[in-house]
């Protein structure tokens, strides 16, 4: 019931994740992240929070991304409903799918970059937010929306969607997680809600923040 994508930046090492679904609060389920540790996403039919968690938790041991997937999914019974990616530091990405997701089902793995998606209307979905993102121009967060926007326009969930979310992690940076809960429109939304963020007085004020290099920063 959801598409996704988490993706690195080799020039900068920052990291984002974007996700929109026909359910609920999107960002609050399935994307976790952090700068040093690399970045998750638990989605599916009976997604698990724990599951984007524990990715977390083996990701910052320094745990390979495939082993890590392995060890998360292997020993729970629900997981034919579930399905994970995950993204490390170095960019290196590993996903498992349940089968009884519904289709269209599947993922799609490179080098700094995964995509995922159930209950889509096609393959094509998930070949469109990786074009749509490798397309796009901007900031990673304008492309990640413009990776959503175009999974969206080549059909999406195949339910409709109501709640987007984007977020974007990098050592010289405070975190940026941005959310539309519940909506006609999320993607639309959180491209507005984007455009706010870049507003000078938000700016401003995100300049005075601690990030990774500078954490006592005000």
């Amino acid at each position: 019931m959801t598409y996704s994508i988490l993706v690195r930046d080799p020039a900068t090492g920052r990291m984002g994740g974007a996700v929109a679904t026909g359910n609920l609060c999107a960002g609050g389920w399935v994307l976790r992240g952090r700068h040093d540790v690399g970045m998750s996403a638990s989605q599916g039919a009976a997604s698990s929070t724990l599951w984007g968690e524990a990715a977390m938790a083996l990701l910052a041991a320094g745990t390979r991304v495939e082993d890590l997937v392995a060890q998360v999914t292997t020993p729970d019974p629900g997981r034919e409903a579930r399905q994970l990616s995950v993204l490390d530091p170095a960019g290196r990405a590993a996903v498992f799918t349940g089968r009884d997701n519904e289709d269209f089902k599947g993922a799609s793995v490179r080098q700094d970059l995964v995509a995922a998606g159930n209950v889509l209307t096609g393959a094509e979905v998930l070949t469109s937010v990786v074009d749509g993102y490798a397309s796009a121009e901007g900031p990673m967060q304008e492309r990640l929306v413009a990776a959503l926007a175009a999974g969206q326009a080549e059909g999406g969930d195949s339910r409709g969607l109501m709640s987007a979310a984007l977020m974007v992690v990098g050592h010289d940076m405070p975190p940026m997680t941005l959310r539309i809960d519940f909506s006609a429109d999320p993607i639309g939304d959180l491209k507005r809600l984007l455009d706010r963020a870049r507003q000078p007085d938000y700016v401003d004020w995100l300049a005075t923040l601690p990030t990774g290099l500078d954490p006592y920063r005000r």
